[in-house]
């Protein structure tokens, strides 16, 4: 989610690189073993170990990371088996007032699904690694479809104020990347391509569904700023000039390890302001909201149509 969010009155409940840090994932607690070392099979064994028993043997194939505009989206989803992040063993804390912070099992169009109800950001303190954690979870628990979605600045009057964009190409300004520091096979490559980051197959849908529903869409080029501040008018001019289209503080990250992953990947974003020289205005937190919550409904119905037609072999 872009940083027009309002973040809960306990943002970090432990400072980054204390050495002090202990506990395993639980109430809020960062597990030292994450924070500072990175990502280790181990600790994605835990969470997965976790999670199957409550799931069984459910085996998710599509999982979904709802960011601002989709807080409804999980009321469609048949047969639930919801389960809270602060029980999942190295799993981070949502800090969002927006974002609940559970995992939801279930169907969409009888195809098994897993979404997030909320993601982390490398604002709120967390390490690339932790924020793109749940991602690896994902892959572990079966996941072969990636679908993110997020809200964004525009800084191209093509993709206006409550479009729904889809993402085709990104730029990565955090001056950080998750798979920095020690490599695991297990992970994939050490050195993914990011030629087709954005699976063409699954925007080729994406795209299918916009026409036939009537919803005016955009191929746009995302790039990711840490946050939590937003652009000045200076940055904004320069995300335009190196070719960016939307700019936001999330996606990137779990591309990237959705990338190494094999995973295919599905982006989209919603237009909650437009920050072209000539819109530019200061930014109204209560109306970023209700614009993000008033494309619900095309994020939603563009989601549930690409999960009913995406076939899992055609790639």
């Amino acid at each position: 989610m872009k940083s027009k969010t309002i973040l809960k009155k306990s943002i970090i409940r432990q400072p980054r690189n204390n050495p002090d840090l202990s506990g395993h994932g639980r109430d809020g607690v960062y597990p030292p073993d994450i924070y500072i070392g990175g990502i280790a099979t181990p600790q994605i064994d835990k969470a997965v170990k976790y999670i199957r028993s409550k799931i069984k043997k459910f085996k998710p194939e599509v999982g979904i990371i709802l960011g601002t505009g989709l807080g409804k989206f999980a009321e469609g989803i048949k047969n639930k088996i919801v389960v809270p992040y602060n029980k999942i063993p190295g799993f981070p804390i949502s800090t969002v007032v927006s974002h609940k912070g559970e995992m939801i099992f279930g169907t969409i169009s009888n195809k098994p699904v897993l979404a997030m109800a909320g993601r982390f950001h490398y604002y709120e303190g967390y390490s690339l690694q932790q924020v793109t954690f749940p991602v690896r979870v994902m892959k572990a628990l079966g996941t072969q479809v990636l679908i993110i979605s997020a809200a964004v600045g525009s800084v191209n009057a093509d993709c206006p104020t409550g479009m729904v964009v889809l993402v085709k190409d990104h730029i990565n300004l955090l001056g950080n990347n998750p798979l920095i520091g020690p490599h695991e096979e297990t992970f994939g490559p050490r050195f993914p391509d990011m030629y087709s980051a954005y699976d063409k197959q699954l925007l080729a849908l994406a795209l299918e569904v916009c026409r036939e529903n009537n919803i005016k869409t955009y191929e746009a080029v995302y790039a990711a700023m840490t946050g939590p501040n937003l652009e000045t008018p200076a940055e904004y001019r320069m995300l335009r000039i190196i070719g960016a289209d939307i700019v936001g503080m999330s996606t990137v990250p779990e591309v990237i390890v959705g990338v190494q992953s094999g995973l295919r990947i599905l982006a989209l974003s919603v237009v909650t302001d437009l920050a072209t020289p000539e819109s530019l205005k200061p930014v109204d937190i209560n109306e970023i909201l209700t614009i993000a919550d008033n494309a619900q409904p095309h994020l939603t119905t563009i989601i549930k149509r690409v999960i009913e037609k995406y076939d899992r072999t055609d790639r």
